[in-house]
Order: structure tokens, then C-alpha cells, then sequence
């Protein structure tokens, strides 16, 4: 799982019919301090209702996507599997 945050949405009025009714978001990699990690942005299936700001946990995985989807129909790589409220660590 990668740390991450929500920089913006895709809307699309037409899109494969395995991803109708689902937002996209447009996630970054985030350190445990919420800095953005590198320039490269992410899009990321969202069934949790995440919102811009928001730090999430994604998921990179094909396998784990069709596991939380629970079927292989739709064609996802990135999903948001997490809204994360707090980040606690000891350096």
C-alpha cells in the first residue's frame, strides 16, 4: 500500500461499463509528513468517497484491485482502499 493524497477528479461521460457509477482520483504519493513525493501523478478508482485533500492508502496492484472489486471485468490497476484520518510514527 502506498500513503497518498487526493489532488483532483476525472470526470468522464464515457467510460468502460465496469467503471460506470465510480469516481476516478487523481492521487500523489505522500511521505508520513503529507509532503508530496515526486512529480508523477496517480489515477486511482475510489469506492470510499475520498474528496480533494484527503489522504488515502492506494493500492498498485492488479490482483488486489479484482480482490476488492471481486471480479476481473474491470480494467483498474490503482484503487483507493483507505481514507486515512491520522498518521501516528516514532522517528
Amino acid at each position: 500500500m502506498i500513503l497518498a493524497k487526493v489532488r483532483g477528479n476525472i470526470v468522464s461521460t464515457q467510460k468502460d461499463l465496469e467503471l460506470k457509477g465510480h469516481k476516478l482520483m487523481i492521487v500523489r504519493p505522500v511521505d508520513l509528513n503529507g509532503e508530496f513525493i515526486g512529480q508523477q501523478d496517480i489515477v486511482a478508482l475510489d469506492l470510499l468517497d475520498s474528496g480533494i485533500g484527503d489522504t488515502v492508502l492506494i493500492v498498485q496492484e492488479g490482483d488486489a484491485v479484482q480482490q476488492i472489486l471481486g471480479h476481473q471485468k474491470a480494467p483498474v490497476h490503482t484503487i483507493i482502499n483507505a481514507i486515512v484520518d491520522k498518521v501516528d510514527y516514532k522517528e
